[in-house]
Formats: C-alpha cells, sequence, structure tokens
C-alpha cells in the first residue's frame, strides 16, 4: 500500500528536477559559447590550431583549465579567460565539450563564393 503512495512522491521529485537539468546544459552551452572564437564551433577547431576541445576528456580539459587560472600552465590569454570563472563554471565547460562529438571542422565560406 505504502508503494502506491510512494510512485506518485518520485516521479514529483524526478519531473522537478528535469528543467534543472535542462538549465544547466543551456547554461553550460552557454558558458562553452565563449570559447568557440577561437576554438572553432562546437570546440571542434580548424586545422588543430588552437586544439579542438570537442570530445575531450572532461578530467584532462578540467585540469588544463585549472592549470591556466593558477599559473601552472603558461599561457598568452587562456589564463586571463580562466580566472574569469569560478570552479563550477569550468567544470560545466569542460563537462560541455567531453560531450560533443568530434568531427571535422567547417571552413568559413570565402567572401563572394
Amino acid at each position: 500500500m505504502r508503494l502506491i503512495y510512494a510512485i506518485p512522491a518520485v516521479l514529483a521529485i524526478a519531473f522537478s528536477a528535469a528543467p534543472a537539468v535542462a538549465q544547466d546544459a543551456n547554461t553550460a552551452r552557454s558558458l562553452a559559447a565563449t570559447c568557440t572564437t577561437c576554438h572553432g564551433a562546437d570546440g571542434i577547431s580548424v586545422g588543430g590550431v588552437p586544439p579542438s576541445l570537442a570530445g575531450q576528456n572532461k578530467d584532462f580539459l578540467l585540469q588544463q583549465l585549472n592549470d591556466f587560472k593558477s599559473g601552472k600552465r603558461p599561457a598568452t590569454i587562456m589564463h586571463q579567460h580562466a580566472r574569469g570563472y569560478t570552479d563550477a563554471q569550468l567544470a560545466a565547460i569542460a563537462g560541455y565539450f567531453a560531450a560533443v562529438k568530434p568531427g571535422a571542422a567547417q571552413s568559413a565560406p570565402r567572401a563572394g563564393n
């Protein structure tokens, strides 16, 4: 009998968490969008410079971001970018790019074509 009452409660909790998960995914994507200027759309760089982020291991990406933030890893600009984010935001960015399927980058179309 208790099970009958427990099922709606469990479903209510599960469905109430769904918008938070979707919001977190959108937040992560928005944070990661700041990286695409240099690292390419969805973190797939043209020509591999700077390196593509798509499909990289989340822990590896997060370690690199933390190393930039702390100054442990030298950089021209990344240390400034990384310092602008909280640890949770860096983890969200790393998670976003880890979940993106890597692939070939598309070059921008040439003017007049």
